[in-house]
C-alpha cells in the first residue's frame, strides 16, 4: 500500500502521525517521565475537552465556516449548571439536560444569525457570539466561581476505568459515529457539498442553509459536552475562563488534521491526531516547566503553522489542477 493510499484509508496524512510520533520521542528523551502511565492518562483527559471542541469546530470548517464562540459556549454551559447549584439544585441529571440543551441553542442561533439573517460570515457573528457568552457566563455565576457539583456532573470528566479516562473513551465513541456519520450518510456527504462547492449544493437539491443550521447546533452541542467535561476535571466553573483560547487549539487541532478554511476537507482522524498533538505539546510544556509567556508563542506559532500548512496545501493543489487540465 502506497503512502498516499494508506493515509487516506485512515483519513489522516502519514506526515501528521509522525509528526506527532516524533513530539512523542523527544519528549520522553527529554523528560522519561513522558511515558508514566498517570501522565499518558493526563494528556487523554486534556485531549478530552479539545476533541469535542474541534468535533464541532469540523463540521463548521467543513462547510467553509467557523465557530469562535466554542470555548465561550463550552464554559457558557458550565455556569449554567453552577447558577443552578447556587440556586441550590441538586439533581445532575437535569443540570447535564439543561447545559445540553444551552449549548444546542446557542448553536443554532449561531446558524441562524448566518443562514436567515444572512450575516455576511460566521467570523462575524460567532466572534459575537464569544463576547455575549463571556459576559452571559459572568452574569449567571455572579462573576464568582462555583464548586460542590453533583457527582452525576462530574463523572464524565472525573471517573475513570483501570485509570482510563472515561471522557476520553466516550470522545472515541463520539469520533467514531461521527465518521460514520461523515462518510456514509446523506446528510453527511451534503456537510461536505456544502463547504466545496455552494451553488452546487443548491442546484442538487440540498437546502444548504438547514446543513448550515444543523452543523452550528452540533457545534453548541459538542461544546456543552465539552463544559461539562471541564466541571468533572476541575469541580468548579468560572466565568473569567470564557477569555481562554479554548476555540483557537480547537481550529489548530482542526487544521493540523487537514481540514480547510475553505472547506469541503477534513476528517475525524485527523482532527484526533491534530488535538493529541496539542494536548502533547501543552503536557511537555508542563513537563520541561516551560514558562507561560514562551508557551504563548510556541502555541501561537504552531497555530500559524497549522494555518500555512493549509494555505500551502491549498496552493499545491491548485497547481496540480491547473497542470491536469492542460
Amino acid at each position: 500500500m502506497t503512502k498516499k493510499k494508506f493515509g487516506a484509508s485512515l483519513g489522516v496524512s502519514l506526515g501528521t502521525v509522525a509528526a506527532l510520533v516524533v513530539m512523542c520521542v523527544v519528549l520522553s528523551i527529554m523528560n522519561p517521565n513522558f511515558y508514566s502511565f498517570n501522565n499518558i492518562m493526563g494528556i487523554f483527559k486534556q485531549t478530552s475537552f479539545n476533541a469535542l471542541l474541534a468535533t464541532g469546530m469540523l463540521l463548521c470548517l467543513i462547510t467553509a465556516g467557523i465557530d469562535l464562540s466554542v470555548g465561550a459556549n463550552a464554559v457558557f454551559c458550565a455556569c449554567v449548571m453552577g447558577m443552578m447549584v447556587k440556586a441550590g439544585m441538586t439533581n445532575g441529571i437535569i443540570m447535564l439536560i439543561v447545559a445540553i440543551v444551552a449549548g444546542g441553542l446557542v448553536g443554532t442561533i449561531n446558524g441562524l444569525l448566518l443562514t436567515r439573517l444572512h450575516l455576511p460570515h460566521p467570523f462575524v457573528s460567532t466572534l459575537g457570539m464569544k463576547n455575549v457568552l463571556w459576559g452571559a457566563a459572568l452574569i449567571v455565576t455572579g462573576s464568582q466561581m462555583v464548586n460542590n457539583f453533583p457527582e452525576s456532573v462530574q463523572w464524565l470528566g472525573k471517573e475513570t476505568i483501570g485509570g482510563f479516562p472515561v471522557s476520553f473513551i466516550v470522545v472515541l465513541v463520539i469520533y467514531v459515529v461521527m465518521h460514520i456519520f461523515l462518510s456514509r450518510t446523506a446528510l453527511g456527504r451534503s456537510i461536505y457539498c456544502a463547504g466545496g462547492n455552494m451553488e452546487a449544493t443548491r442546484l442538487s437539491g440540498i437546502n444548504a442553509a438547514n446543513v448550515l443550521t444543523f452543523c452550528y447546533a452540533l457545534s453548541g452541542v459538542m461544546a456543552a459536552l465539552g463544559g461539562i467535561v471541564s466541571v468533572g476535571r476541575s469541580g468548579i466553573c468560572n466565568g473569567a475562563n470564557a477569555t481562554q483560547p479554548y476555540d483557537t487549539d480547537a481550529i489548530a487541532a482542526c487544521i493540523i488534521g487537514g481540514a480547510s478554511f475553505n472547506g469541503g476537507k477534513g476528517t475525524m482522524a485527523g482532527t484526533m491526531v491534530g488535538a493529541l498533538i496539542i494536548a502533547v505539546l501543552r503536557n511537555g510544556f508542563t513537563l520541561l516547566s516551560i514558562s507561560s509567556a514562551v508557551q504563548n508563542v510556541v502555541l501561537g506559532l504552531v497555530i500559524i503553522g497549522a494555518v500555512l500548512m493549509d494555505v500551502t496545501r491549498q496552493a499545491m493543489e491548485a497547481k496540480k489542477r491547473r497542470l491536469a487540465a492542460k
